[in-house]
């Protein structure tokens, strides 16, 4: 059997570990999992009661082009409807878009600690990836990654996750204008806003890739259902592009990538504007409720513009995790992103966050810290 030296080397991405597979592992009957930033809320009824309309039409293939949807998403969302293609999750759009528009040996680049699918997608394609720093406060710098895709020609893709997982930082709108002016002009280039938690944003100053769609046929923008709309399992992401971007993306993706019960279901989630409050609502609570927790133990953390928080143990958080686990509390180790002192706390219900701090408390006493921070690895409140 003969493979490239990419796919050979390539450590494929992680997901967090099931329930089921923990309840099997430990013998529990109850597991709260908070590790992959799913809707605490469960899906909207509005959209439980599209599928159940529709499961009699599970013979027949899906629209190939999800016009119902598409055409939903463009009143709701207010962009055109030839902006906009459907993905079996964002993850599909990612793969495809470096496939179409970088040819092996060419560079993607995004900022170091930004989401792993980019540089796995991109190692699948025979593709680079070229990183910058992140700022002292984790978030993205801007200017530097300006100045490397000004100074390497053969970088075709720039992906800008905004917010970031698995920080939960931004990029203002003043540093998404600057940094647009510089490079956003480049005819080979596209700049890829990832905006998968774009709804649990509050900070004033964040804006959405979609206000530069018209202005710059370079722009991407990619949102998912995965999240605030609680359809994570059923796999729908959506891409906002320029219609050439939209041509060649149709051209490549298989014909029926986005099934029946996936498009009925977000056609009547994202009209669901109440459940929309609720989802949000829960995660700002709790987000506030998290913070106040990790203050008391004396942990620090980054404040979250998403639905997790990326908090310090201040431990190897490898063993802090596996206290919880066998409690049937899973959070997310992120030592894959750089981070061996660090989780990922995906917000739950009231309920359930309170339950991680009580058992966070014992592990913080039944762990020991580590006597000397790492260079570099300890959070800045932003």
């Amino acid at each position: 059997m003969r493979v490239s030296q990419e796919i050979k080397n390539l450590i494929p991405y992680k997901p967090g570990k099931p329930i089921a597979e923990t309840q099997r592992e430990f013998g529990l009957s109850r597991v709260i999992k908070l590790a992959s930033n799913e809707n605490p809320l469960g899906p909207s009824l509005k959209a439980l009661e599209a599928l159940r309309c529709h499961l009699s039409d599970l013979h027949r293939y899906p629209d190939p082009g999800g016009f119902e949807l598409s055409q939903k998403i463009s009143k709701v969302w207010g962009v055109n409807k030839n902006y906009i293609a459907l993905g079996n999750g964002s993850n599909e759009i990612i793969d495809l878009l470096i496939r179409i528009f970088c040819e092996p040996g060419e560079k993607i680049a995004t900022a170091e600690k930004a989401f792993l699918a980019y540089p796995i997608c991109a190692q699948a394609a025979r593709v680079k990836t070229m990183t910058v720093p992140l700022l002292p406060n984790y978030k993205m710098d801007l200017v530097a990654l300006a100045d490397l895709v000004l100074q390497d020609p053969q970088i075709r893709l720039v992906f800008l996750p905004n917010p970031n997982n698995p920080t939960g930082t931004y990029i203002q709108r003043k540093e998404v204008d600057a940094f647009l002016k510089k490079v956003g002009t480049r005819p080979d280039l596209l700049i890829v806003f990832d905006e998968a938690y774009n709804e649990f944003v509050r900070a004033s100053d964040y804006a959405s890739g979609q206000e530069w769609l018209d202005q710059y046929p370079s722009v991407v923008v990619m949102r998912t259902f995965s999240k605030v709309y609680g359809l994570a399992g059923l796999r729908l992401g959506v891409m906002l592009a320029h219609p050439e971007v939209i041509d060649f993306y149709h051209r490549v993706r298989n014909p029926f990538n986005t099934n029946e019960l996936a498009q009925v279901a977000a056609t009547a989630a994202i009209d669901d504007t109440e459940y929309l409050r609720a989802s949000q609502d829960v995660v700002w609570e709790g987000l506030d409720q998290i913070y106040k927790g990790l203050n008391d133990l004396g942990l620090d953390y980054l404040e979250s513009q998403a639905n997790f928080v990326l908090f310090d143990t201040q431990r190897d958080a490898a063993q802090v995790y596996n206290h919880l686990l066998r409690q049937g509390l899973v959070l997310r180790p992120v030592e894959n992103y750089g981070l061996p002192r660090h989780l990922r706390w995906t917000v739950g219900l009231k309920e359930e966050n309170a339950l991680i701090l009580k058992a966070l408390q014992e592990a913080l006493i039944k762990v020991p810290p580590l006597k000397k921070k790492p260079l570099n690895e300890s959070l800045e409140k932003s």
